[in-house]
């Protein structure tokens, strides 16, 4: 039989933000937004260990195309997604708590990038996420 931990072993942290300015050059442009990032990340004492970022074309009749970027971490995650045409961007960091409490590493991060997106709004959520026990008794 096993029996759930009661200690979290991860926090997972989304943001969707709404109102950003599609001239902003992390919204459209995959070098900006790469940089923006792994900044981002190394000043919240978190280590990247791997990065893509991909722009892409714009759509019939749209002027600008988004950005999709990840960054891999020790801790786990960053995802980003911008779609200038509509002023959105959703952000998803993921941190492992197990040897470390990482979340208010992951809280910095999260901050950081969406004071730097300068959205008119935004919807932010926390999930704990514990993984079961192992151990069977």
């Amino acid at each position: 039989m096993t029996h759930p931990t009661t200690q979290p072993q991860g926090t997972h942290l989304t943001a969707d933000l709404a109102g950003c300015q599609a001239a902003h050059p992390w919204m459209t442009q995959p070098e900006a937004l790469r940089q923006a990032c792994l900044l981002a990340v190394a000043e919240a004492g978190l280590q990247a260990v791997g990065e893509r970022f991909h722009g892409f074309e714009p759509a019939q009749g749209h002027q600008t195309a988004g950005v999709t970027g990840v960054v891999l971490l020790a801790e786990s995650h960053l995802a980003v997604h911008t779609w200038p045409e509509l002023g959105v961007v959703t952000l998803d960091v993921f941190v492992c708590n197990l040897l470390s409490d990482n979340a208010a590493r992951a809280q910095q991060l999260l901050d950081r990038l969406v004071a730097g997106f300068e959205p008119e709004r935004q919807s932010r959520h926390t999930l704990l996420r514990a993984l079961p026990d192992a151990r069977s008794t």
